[in-house]
């Protein structure tokens, strides 16, 4: 088995985590091209929406969306990063995340595929807003489920976080959010978070 992937990519990221954390290094991760405008070959063949990340295998269709191949790599590994006790917080908790993620993606996108005299500045602010909200709600009603033995809606968020410090850094979004902020610097340290760091 292998994972399409790259390596700037928070969605991948949370697959690269979930595989040092679980430890299952057979499974290769290979980069290739991908964007919204159309990614390679390879990518189109085994997921027809050209997004990534997706698992590759050997004994059957590839599996794409991270979630779900998170959900595949945790039943694979018996590593209980969806523990049944807190299933539908933490799941609700890794949609939010990825929710960051996307909103984030929007932004990039917007710059990075069209001129900038076509710039929405509207369109930056509603992304960001919906970041912000996600935010704020962390902040204030979901710290609690960030706690405890590593399950996914940690690893979701702790990528989250660690992709707005890589493309909107400048957005500053500790500001107000002392305890999240805390929180992320504590988790960031761990080694396949150190490990999986966008360049």
């Amino acid at each position: 088995m292998h994972i399409l992937s790259s390596p700037a990519s928070p969605f991948v990221r949370k697959v690269r985590v979930v595989l040092l954390e679980t430890k299952q290094t057979d499974i290769e991760v290979r980069a290739v091209t991908s964007s919204p405008m159309g990614g390679e070959a390879v990518l189109n063949a085994a997921n027809p929406s050209g997004k990534i990340p997706v698992l590759v295998r050997d004994d059957g269709p590839a599996i794409y969306d991270s979630r779900v191949i998170c959900r595949f790599l945790d039943h694979r590994a018996g590593a209980k990063l969806y523990p049944e006790a807190r299933l539908w917080d933490v799941l609700a908790l890794e949609a939010n995340a990825d929710a960051i993620m996307e909103a984030a993606l929007a932004i990039i996108y917007e710059k990075r595929l069209r001129p900038e005299t076509l710039w929405w500045p509207d369109w930056f602010e509603a992304q960001w807003a919906k970041i912000a909200r996600s935010l704020d709600a962390l902040e204030h009603r979901s710290m609690p489920l960030l706690e405890g033995p590593l399950n996914m809606a940690q690893i979701s968020v702790g990528c989250a976080l660690g992709y707005l410090d890589f493309r909107l850094g400048d957005r500053a979004w500790r500001e107000g959010r002392p305890t999240l902020a805390a929180w992320e610097a504590r988790f960031a340290a761990r080694d396949a978070m150190q490990a999986t760091k966008p360049d």
